[in-house]
């Protein structure tokens, strides 16, 4: 269930929703309903047989939230489509109802009453359909008096037993309990107390923990749940979904089978962000070992939805045996490198590219652990394809996005062609009018020769790009590189704005196969900056993300639509100028070489009152300039100033604070760039 969105202050929010039951109910709390008298031991995920490996299914919350859509008709549909789609043969199993099921009030004997408006037919039906299916229900309720939804659906708390054994009475097979309206009661006593009621009914429940990270359930829930949520909710946007793997990425000693950190449900498909975003966030979701619920509706779905959800390679990633989650091997400049341990000896190794331009991301066999070898076998997951490699593991990753390899040390190496990895130097950044230069590579990674190697760069219809090089190459041995000079040339008047570039290669291997390589790129087509001083509020930026909504000009983030924001207001002192963020964010404009200077005052918007931590950085082609250390809503504004000169592109990052997303409204006031 969502929480209203990942910005929302939410201590503040449970407050009031816990207010609001006590003026209705009197300060009392809710009369438990007693254990058996011998209630059975409950067991951890691994004794029970429970979640050995990542659950995988699907959630109404993210695509429906409790609009009138979400009803028996479409978990049925989901059902189906599972079946028809081989998203049940891919391993998804789980469908799970989430919040808005039941209605407002309890029987007369205080049991749960299923909405009969959306499931006619009650619970127990929709379970009986799933399960001939060949698949398992979900359901939903809250560690509380109410549920989060602000229509006030009954909670468990203080129903633990009764409402755990209506669930297994209906055949629910997996329980999703959240945090609402807790009444301030312990968190670990809440969830151990439905644990119990759980194991009470006899059933096997997959049991996942949904107190979003807050009392740190990876250091206590293994015995509790099988899953514990790890964070705030995801919401459908780059962002969110950056700030959400930051957070969940450190904690893999933690994750193992029938204990799993759950980073939340995945957003793929729901049009928040590309598909080059969106197999990022399923890479990544799978290399973390973390749940795959689908939170995308599947009757709508594109075909490129269901080829990211149901990529089997990738899947097999997640669902190891081992149950490692993966580790992070290295992450300077946002070129993330992130290795999975395998049952096979094998390691899948995320290649991500957290940055808004393509980025070479690279490793080594030894610095994933793999053993000394000749050479090892590399498969690209996304790709479908093998290679060979003497022990490097690199790519030329575009922007946000992720190459997912498994390789592996066996002596069947040399049955496959050698890697050979495309790649550019210099940059993107194209003033129309005027030849850019740019230098292509195409390195061979493996330990036998490329043979017969060529390369050729494409632009939109009326560019010019020529070679000014040689485009070809007889023989590539291992660690060398092809590099061909190109000028590329946008017809004067061309738009600002990204347009495609494609590099192709094309080569043999040494028994003669034929392999074809594409990398796509972007051109941007940029005009100078200014001369003197400009506010950036006023500037037109070459990429923009935000944590929520769109980044804004001149005002405040304020809430998720464009031009909804209030005026910029840190320490009570009103900005007239500036950008309006929420972490994380990261705004990029072109200086071209001809800038000295960026200069603001930063610091959290008062809008959201205190909770608040926003980390402020300037970035100039990639290094970081100047940063303000985290700053919070009680804090005044605080002067950043960053030498860029030279650059020819600058950028402005708003971080977390590394504690999650709350209420973090940054403010770039005063933000100003000197040419």
């Amino acid at each position: 269930m969502r929480h209203l969105h990942t910005r929302t202050t939410r201590r503040r929010l449970l407050g009031a929703l816990a207010a609001a039951v006590l003026c209705a109910t009197g300060p009392a709390a809710p009369a438990a309903v007693a254990a058996p008298a011998a209630a059975p031991a409950a067991a951890s995920g691994v004794d029970a047989g429970l979640a050995l490996t990542p659950p995988m299914g699907f959630n109404n919350w993210n695509s429906t939230h409790c609009r009138a859509d979400f009803n028996e008709a479409m978990v049925k549909g989901i059902a189906d489509i599972f079946v028809e789609r081989g998203l049940k043969d891919a391993g998804y199993e789980y469908v799970n109802l989430d919040d808005c099921w039941a209605l407002p009030s309890r029987d007369a004997n205080g049991k749960l009453v299923p909405d009969p408006v959306r499931f006619p037919g009650g619970i127990k039906a929709v379970a009986d359909y799933v399960h001939a299916k060949g698949l398992k229900l979900g359901i939903y309720t809250s560690a509380g008096t109410k549920t989060c939804n602000t229509a006030g659906f009954p909670g468990a708390l203080g129903h633990e037993y009764s409402d755990a054994q209506q669930f297994a009475d209906w055949g629910v097979d997996y329980l999703k309990y959240d945090n609402c309206n807790n009444q301030g009661v312990d968190a670990k006593q809440r969830y151990t107390t439905m644990r119990d009621a759980l194991a009470a009914t006899g059933r096997p429940i997959v049991y996942s923990i949904c107190e979003w990270g807050e009392n740190k359930p990876w250091e206590w829930a293994a015995d509790v749940g099988q899953l514990w949520r790890t964070t705030g909710d995801i919401s459908d946007n780059w962002g969110s979904m950056l700030s959400i793997l930051k957070q969940n990425l450190p904690l893999a000693p933690h994750a193992g089978p029938g204990r799993w950190n759950d980073p939340d449900m995945l957003e793929v498909g729901n049009g928040g962000m590309t598909d080059t975003e969106y197999r990022s966030h399923f890479s990544m979701w799978a290399v973390m070992a973390a749940p795959l619920l689908i939170g995308s509706d599947l009757r709508s779905a594109s075909e490129e939805t269901f080829d990211i959800l149901g990529n089997r390679e990738v899947i097999a990633v997640d669902q190891d045996p081992l149950g490692k989650q993966g580790a992070v091997v290295s992450s300077a400049g946002g070129r993330w490198v992130v290795a999975k341990e395998m049952r096979d000896g094998s390691r899948a190794v995320a290649l991500f590219n957290e940055s808004g331009s393509t980025q070479r991301v690279t490793t080594s066999a030894a610095a994933v652990g793999l053993p000394a070898a000749d050479a090892y076998t590399m498969r690209d997951l996304w790709q479908h394809r093998s290679y060979n490699t003497a022990g490097t593991i690199s790519a030329t990753v575009p922007a946000h996005g992720t190459v997912l390899v498994r390789v592996q040390a066996d002596g069947r190496w040399a049955q496959h062609p050698p890697a050979v990895e495309l790649g550019l130097e210099g940059g993107t950044l194209v003033e129309a009018g005027r030849a850019a230069a740019l230098t292509s590579t195409v390195t061979d990674l493996g330990r036998t020769a490329a043979k017969r190697v060529s390369v050729a760069l494409t632009g939109p219809e009326g560019w010019s790009v020529k070679a000014t090089s040689p485009t070809s190459s007889p023989s590539l041995p291992t660690g060398r590189s092809l590099r061909t000079k190109w000028a590329v040339k946008a017809p004067a008047g061309t738009p600002v704005g990204s347009y495609g570039l494609t590099l192709k290669a094309s080569y043999r291997s040494p028994t003669g196969v034929r392999v074809d390589s594409v990398l796509p790129l972007s051109a941007t087509v940029v005009v100078p900056p200014p001369s003197g001083t400009s506010g950036l509020g006023d500037l037109a930026w070459l990429s923009a993300t935000n944590g929520w909504g769109p980044v804004e000009r001149n005002t405040s983030n304020g809430e998720s639509d464009a031009g909804d924001g209030n005026p910029i207001t840190i320490g009570g002192v009103v900005y007239g100028t500036g950008l309006g963020v929420h972490a994380e964010s990261a705004v990029e404009y072109y200086a071209g070489g001809a800038c000295e200077a960026v200069t603001a005052r930063v610091g959290v918007d008062d809008e959201e009152g205190a909770e608040g931590t926003v980390a402020f950085e300037i970035w100039a082609d990639g290094v970081k300039a100047a940063s303000s250390g985290v700053l919070t809503n009680a804090m005044p504004d605080r002067p950043i100033t960053a030498d860029v000169t030279g650059a020819q592109v600058v950028r402005l990052v708003a971080t977390d604070g590394g504690d999650g997303v709350t209420s973090d409204h940054g403010d770039w006031a005063e933000a100003r760039l000197s040419c």
